[in-house]
């Protein structure tokens, strides 16, 4: 790895069972699991392509539990950019965001528009049991100053534009999932993006 190579950490958040750690790894490894195993803190690398030179995208995939508020500000503290992942199919993990989205702008302190932030609605699959529309977290995200995606890990639908469109939003270096050479266009990504079946 070249010696500028650094590494650009993300955090994911959310309740417990919101499909974080789902997420995460459909994006890492393009696996899904139907079974449901508490989190305490994983990290996964993926190698990305930061500014023309090579580094390391890390991304935490946090407790769903709020026991280890310590841990919670430590990876705050040291992240670049943050996910908050709620069920569509749960309100309740819409709500449980708001202390976490409070507690980041409090560590980050400054304008919460420099830190990006992506609200993410997942298990849009489940359309029978949604809970919160689509313009519900849209709504949200504005409230918040951040990007609103859903997502279905269990389909693939939106997981790698998630973590691309999130890499977009820091303004400060020049962020793609796609090495030089094997690099895909990016134009276009936010047109492609399917939409999950809206209520």
């Amino acid at each position: 790895m070249p010696e500028q190579s650094n590494d650009y950490r993300v955090v994911v958040f959310g309740a417990g069972g919101v499909g974080k750690s789902s997420l995460v790894l459909r994006f890492v490894k393009g696996t899904f699991r139907d079974s449901y195993i508490p989190t305490i803190e994983d990290t996964y690398r993926q190698v990305i392509s930061c500014n023309k030179n090579i580094c390391t995208l890390q991304i935490t995939d946090t407790t769903g539990s709020h026991q280890f508020p310590a841990m919670q500000r430590l990876s705050i503290s040291k992240g670049h950019a943050f996910v908050l992942v709620f069920s569509v199919t749960s309100r309740q993990s819409l709500e449980e965001l708001r202390p976490i989205f409070e507690v980041i702008r409090e560590v980050k302190s400054g304008s919460e528009e420099d830190i990006p932030v992506m609200l993410v609605g997942n298990k849009c699959d489940e359309n029978e049991n949604r809970e919160v529309s689509h313009t519900e977290g849209e709504e949200q995200a504005k409230k918040w100053r951040c990007n609103f995606l859903e997502t279905s890990a269990k389909n693939n639908t939106n997981v790698k534009e998630l973590f691309q469109e999130l890499l977009n939003m820091d303004k400060t270096r020049t962020m793609t999932l796609q090495m030089d050479g094997k690099k895909k266009s990016q134009k276009g990504t936010r047109k492609i993006k399917e939409k999950c079946e809206l209520m």
